[in-house]
């Protein structure tokens, strides 16, 4: 098994998952603002669900997506993280960094703060050479930070999402990516 590893940055701890956390994610799962950008809200079983997959990728490679723990309050407040990107295109196999915060933790720099550190870890730790994101076309806030972190959309890299139905307002995708090299330059 890989070793585990653990995040921190100035105002978050991104760590494993704890079974405290579940209902909270649940919570952020069924919030239709939250998920505006996915196919549907999630039960509470398709959240827990989820949270086997997280669990599985960290049993896995070491890493997945870290449970998000403020360090002034200890609230959970989302996940931010890596994983080997789950279907085929043009640009696999790839590692993709997401994220996901409840939205009473939106517009203060979280996202973009844990996603800092889940890059340095990516090209530190792991190794990678590059590390993509992806959203739906219409979904501006992630695309922020994802130039924020210093990530570069080539739109001719954009796609459809081959899970998603053809003609699903949500299949057109956005496409950024980082390679090492450039993250290294902009240091």
């Amino acid at each position: 098994m890989p070793a585990q590893i653990e995040l921190d940055s100035p105002r978050l701890s991104l760590r494993r998952w704890r079974a405290e956390d579940h209902a909270a994610f649940a919570e952020l799962n069924d919030d239709p603002e939250v998920m505006r950008h996915f196919p549907a809200c999630l039960s509470r079983a398709e959240s827990e669900q989820q949270i086997e997959r997280i669990e599985a990728d960290f049993a896995r490679h070491g890493f997945g997506f870290w449970a998000l723990e403020r360090k002034d309050s200890g609230a959970f407040i989302g996940f931010t993280g890596l994983r080997p990107v789950a279907f085929d295109a043009g640009f696999c196999p790839a590692v993709e960094i997401a994220w996901r915060l409840a939205r009473g933790h939106w517009r203060q720099g979280f996202a973009s703060e844990a996603a800092r550190a889940a890059l340095v870890c990516g090209f530190t730790r792991l190794g990678l050479e590059q590390i993509v994101s992806f959203t739906a076309v219409d979904n501006l806030a992630s695309q922020q930070v994802m130039r924020a972190i210093g990530m570069q959309r080539d739109p001719a890299e954009d796609f459809e999402h081959p899970a998603l139905p053809a003609g699903h307002r949500l299949r057109p995708h956005v496409l950024y990516r980082l390679r090492r090299s450039d993250w290294e330059a902009g240091r």
